[in-house]
């Protein structure tokens, strides 16, 4: 199966793995377990929203919480709220457990935590569920431009 992620990978000539697993539990921590890689190197691609109403991808290490007022405080917004899932899945064009930063129907501002910057490799979702990528992180934050901090609890 290719999905927006992959088709938009591929026409940056990225190069990149597909790692594909049976999708019975939704989160970071199973996807990382069946496929043996570590939950730190595993992102999470939340969707976000401020106080104004705009939203934004928010990328954490798996193992990690987001925390909303050390994100509000970044971006100098009010508040931030984590999306509903009609939200997130409307704005993304992925249902959720399948979200992907890569080829989202909007072009979202994407917030990276920093202790992903640790690792040459890093573990994504890749549009759908079940399917994760294995890529660099260099070209994570070449395609993305992230605005690289602590986002954590």
């Amino acid at each position: 199966m290719k999905t927006r992620a992959i088709t938009y990978l591929e026409s940056k000539k990225i190069n990149f793995e597909v790692l594909q697993y049976e999708h019975e539990v939704k989160g970071a921590k199973y996807a990382a377990s069946v496929l043996n890689v570590p939950l730190e190197q595993m992102i999470k691609s939340i969707v976000i929203k401020d106080s104004n109403g705009v939203f934004y991808f928010c990328l954490m290490p798996g193992e990690l919480e987001i925390s909303t007022k050390k994100v509000a405080k970044v971006l100098g917004v009010k508040s931030v709220t984590l999306s509903k899932q009609e939200e997130a899945e409307r704005v993304t064009g992925y249902l959720v457990g399948g979200i992907s930063p890569f080829g989202a129907k909007k072009n979202l501002k994407v917030l990276l935590h920093k202790s992903l910057q640790e690792f040459e490799i890093i573990y994504i979702n890749a549009g759908a569920r079940g399917m994760i990528l294995k890529m660099n992180y260099s070209d994570l934050v070449k395609l993305l431009n992230p605005l690289v901090e602590d986002y954590a609890e």
